[in-house]
Parts: C-alpha cells; sequence; structure tokens
C-alpha cells in the first residue's frame, strides 16, 4: 500500500477542493446572502405589516361591530317606543269611540223615552177625548134619557181619572 493509496491522507486535490469551497463559502457571504437575508429581512417587515394591519382591521371590526350592535339597540328601543305610542294612541281612539257611542246610544234612548211618552200622552188625550163621547152615548143608550151636562162632564172625570189610573200601572209594568 501506498501513501496515495489511502483514503484517509489528504493529497493536493483535498487542499485545491477546500480553497474552492472556502472561496464559494467567501463569495456567498459576502454578495449573494447580504441580499438574500435584505429581501428577506423586507419581506419580514412586510409580513409584520400586514400583520400588525389585519389586527387593526380586527378592532376595527370589533369596534364597528360593537357600534353596529349599539346603533341596531337604539333601533329596537326607539321601535319599541314607537310601537307603544302606537299602541297607547289607538287605545286612547278605542276609548274615545266607545264613550262618543256611549253618548249617541243615551242621546237615542232618551230621545225614543221621551217619544214614546208623548205618544203615550197623545194617545192617553185622544182616548180621554173619545172616551167622553162614548160613554156619553153608552149612558143615553143605557138610561135611555137625555143627560144632562154637569152629570156628562162627571161622568168624563171619572172615565179619564180611570183612564189615568190604568196607563199609570201599565206604565209600572
Amino acid at each position: 500500500m501506498t501513501a496515495t493509496s489511502i483514503f484517509l491522507l489528504p493529497n493536493g486535490t483535498f487542499f485545491v477542493e477546500l480553497l474552492v469551497v472556502a472561496v464559494i463559502l467567501f463569495l456567498m457571504t459576502k454578495y449573494i446572502l447580504p441580499p438574500l437575508n435584505k429581501a428577506l429581512e423586507a419581506r419580514q417587515d412586510k409580513i409584520r405589516t400586514a400583520l400588525e394591519a389585519a389586527d387593526a382591521a380586527n378592532e376595527e371590526a370589533a369596534e364597528a361591530d360593537n357600534e353596529r350592535a349599539k346603533v341596531l339597540a337604539e333601533a329596537r328601543d326607539q321601535a319599541r317606543i314607537i310601537v307603544a305610542g302606537a299602541q297607547e294612541t289607538s287605545d286612547q281612539l278605542k276609548a274615545e269611540a266607545a264613550g262618543r257611542a256611549q253618548l249617541e246610544y243615551d242621546r237615542i234612548v232618551a230621545t225614543a223615552q221621551s217619544e214614546v211618552t208623548a205618544a203615550r200622552q197623545h194617545a192617553i188625550d185622544d182616548a180621554s177625548a173619545r172616551i167622553g163621547e162614548i160613554v156619553f152615548e153608552l149612558v143615553t143608550k143605557i138610561v135611555a134619557r137625555e143627560v144632562d151636562q154637569s152629570t156628562h162632564d162627571d161622568l168624563v172625570r171619572e172615565a179619564v181619572t180611570a183612564l189615568h189610573a190604568e196607563a199609570a200601572k201599565g206604565a209600572t209594568r
């Protein structure tokens, strides 16, 4: 075995390869890595800025959501107030209409009662006038003689009094 054939012993090509690797490493660290690092840092800055903007947008969205919820709650409260006011107005209008209807009903009933009373009185007066004639004719036929005027007036008064008593008795029923 010769010294050149031993695999673990360095020879001249090893040192040339080592020098080439060192030069490549030097060139990479001097010229290639700085722009790559700069590009990576720029990318990191962009990502950081984007993340900060996303956080700020999330905060703004949360604030906007809170504001929307607040406005919605206020709108609901106002709607409740409006509905309550409308219900109150409706109830008030119903009560007023019922009051007006009751007054109209009372007026109609009072008018009808006064008309009934007037008609009853008119009927009584007509009957009173007619009853005098009927009684006079009846008495004349029964007695078969002529009754004088004072007797006639007495008979008419008795008949009218009886008629009034009968009418008052019928009105209380």
